[in-house]
């Protein structure tokens, strides 16, 4: 159910070299012709991964912001995650609305990778603001796409993503209908994520 997490970050470069400094191993991802950024990845098994996302030199600084607040970011940041629910997308969506959730409607997106594949999806935009704080995921569909994952190495591995929230009963409620993962854990309090991988040197706090 973890589809992804997101490090965002005003320097890829620094960062995925300080990433890659801690053992992830990181490759390019691809970039998001239009919005001003690109990522790179690392495979944490179980078919999740970590994108490390930034501005893009090679593109145009876009018409409107770039996305996961880069912009005004002054330094590497575990900004969101994603969630990626094995029922359809509409169907969750009305669920979590039902719950009182609003996560907006999914839009299509889409990216070419670095050997030719293009990989086309659906997600719902990420909840950045207050009360959530990127704490609730946003939520994916892949379509037809293969899965990052399918082609990330697995030498490290998500051991826990820590969860916490204002309001713990509703994030708790709403995992229950996006889909349930034993790597979460959900803690009462001011919104914030914490990452633990294990690395090949050992445990990486993200």
């Amino acid at each position: 159910m973890i589809d992804h997490l997101v490090l965002a970050t005003p320097d890829l470069t620094a960062t995925a070299a300080d990433i890659t400094s801690r053992g992830i191993t990181l490759v390019r991802g691809g970039s998001h012709v239009g919005r001003g950024t690109r990522n790179e990845l690392a495979g944490l098994g179980a078919g999740s991964y970590l994108e490390v996302v930034g501005p893009d030199s090679e593109q145009p600084t876009p018409p409107l912001a770039r996305p996961f607040m880069i912009d005004d970011l002054t330094e590497a940041v575990l900004l969101t995650w994603c969630a990626r629910p094995s029922r359809p997308l509409e169907v969750v969506i009305d669920e979590l609305g039902a719950l009182g959730i609003r996560v907006g409607n999914p839009t299509p997106m889409g990216r070419l990778r670095p050997d030719g594949v293009l990989l086309r999806w659906r997600l719902t935009e990420p909840l950045l603001g207050p009360p959530h704080g990127g704490v609730l995921p946003f939520l994916i569909d892949w379509l037809d796409s293969p899965h990052p994952s399918q082609s990330l190495s697995n030498e490290s591995s998500l051991e826990s993503l820590e969860l916490r929230h204002p309001d713990a009963p509703m994030l708790r409620a709403a995992l229950a209908v996006i889909g349930d993962d034993a790597r979460l854990v959900v803690e009462e309090g001011t919104p914030r994520l914490r990452a633990r991988v294990r690395a090949a040197r050992g445990v990486v706090v993200l």
